[in-house]
């Protein structure tokens, strides 16, 4: 009987279990600490130790007394909503926390974070009947104008259900599969980064790999108001390397400009990432790893910033080598975000041996 040609995977059910009860957990910015507590629980029989910060960062230690600190970190936050006014008719408007597409929104279910548990809610839009033959332009969703129906009608029955100024909102839709190994949920932007760092370091205690560095993994908050959590962190870590893992935008979908974004495509390998906050000999490190494990990787250049955590860890203290590693993701800040298990399978192999090749030794300096 001949082989089966099936590849070898480093995911299991157990893994992907995980990961769609992650997903489909609301962590929203300034409220991740329910999501924290599933990561947590998850990461806890492979790392020595664990400890969180004031504002919910969670961190796991792996071999914690050695002197030399190096950091895989991704950001457990996701974009929602604040409940902002609530009219006398019991109709619900917004602020955004985070970056939150209102085009999006109309016709959208949520779930009100209340007081008193989750509120059932709906992105009420007029209907198309009551649009046509306007003279005027067709109107367009926009902040000011969207609004929350729960079935309250009134003031009165929507603070009786709990509602308060200042709960959060978040999107209802989860996770699922499609075809072709693909996967869409809300918040992959960047709960699959906090999902990769934890199977790294299941795959270390697996291996039985001894580190010759203090390993500590790390799922920051509030990323998507200002990458505040990884600021918090790194100044208390004060680590001597950092692996970031984020989201990068798959630019072959309509509407996106390959001048700008640079060609990116789901399926075809993490994305590493030049700019000023990424340290090219770091980089370059990464990138050798990548050629000799044969994993496919792809390349885009950034600006000023990375818009990431990389900013922060780099910047931190004295200056910390960082270096990103993304992986593609379609339809970001949507509720149907869709990244590949491929990129998923290959980003956790490029950050584990990137981490079992690297030393205290390891030559960072641009000047030896």
């Amino acid at each position: 009987m001949a082989k089966s040609s099936k590849k070898k995977t480093v995911l299991n059910e157990t893994s992907y279990g995980f990961l769609k009860n992650y997903i489909n957990n609301p962590s929203p910015t300034g409220f991740e600490s329910s999501g924290q507590k599933l990561w947590m629980e998850y990461l806890r029989p492979n790392v020595d130790e664990m400890f969180t910060d004031a504002y919910g960062t969670a961190v796991g230690v792996i071999n914690p007394s050695a002197a030399f600190k190096v950091v895989i970190e991704a950001h457990a936050d996701e974009i929602s909503w604040f409940v902002n006014y609530v009219s006398p008719e019991g109709l619900i408007y917004l602020k955004r926390n985070g970056g939150v597409d209102h085009q999006i929104a109309p016709s959208m279910r949520v779930l009100i974070h209340g007081k008193k548990g989750i509120v059932k809610a709906v992105f009420g839009w007029p209907a198309i009947h009551t649009r046509m033959g306007n003279a005027e332009k067709e109107p367009q969703p926009k902040v000011d104008n969207l609004f929350l129906d729960c079935g309250a009608r009134s003031k009165k029955e929507v603070e009786a259900l709990g509602i308060h100024i200042g709960a959060v909102a978040t999107y209802e839709e989860g996770y699922d599969e499609l075809a072709h190994g693909f996967l869409i949920g809300r918040a992959f932007d960047n709960r699959i980064g906090g999902f990769m760092i934890a199977e790294v370091a299941r795959l270390l205690k697996e291996s039985k790999k001894k580190l010759p560095f203090a390993l500590y993994v790390v799922n920051a908050v509030q990323e998507e108001i200002g990458l505040r959590g990884a600021e918090m962190i790194a100044r208390r870590i004060k680590p001597n390397v950092a692996i970031i893992t984020d989201v990068t935008h798959d630019s072959t979908t309509p509407m996106i400009n390959k001048i700008v974004e640079g060609d990116c495509s789901c399926g075809k390998g993490p994305s590493l990432c030049y700019g000023p906050a990424v340290h090219n000999k770091l980089l370059d490190f990464v990138q050798d790893i990548a050629q000799k494990s044969k994993i496919p990787v792809q390349l885009r250049a950034v600006s000023r910033s990375t818009g990431t955590d990389t900013d922060s860890f780099a910047y931190a203290n004295e200056g910390c080598p960082s270096v990103l590693i993304s992986i593609p993701l379609r339809y970001m800040h949507t509720t149907v975000e869709m990244i590949h298990k491929d990129d998923i399978e290959n980003t956790i192999k490029l950050m584990f041996e990137s981490i079992l090749a690297l030393s205290p030794k390891t030559n960072l300096s641009y000047f030896k």
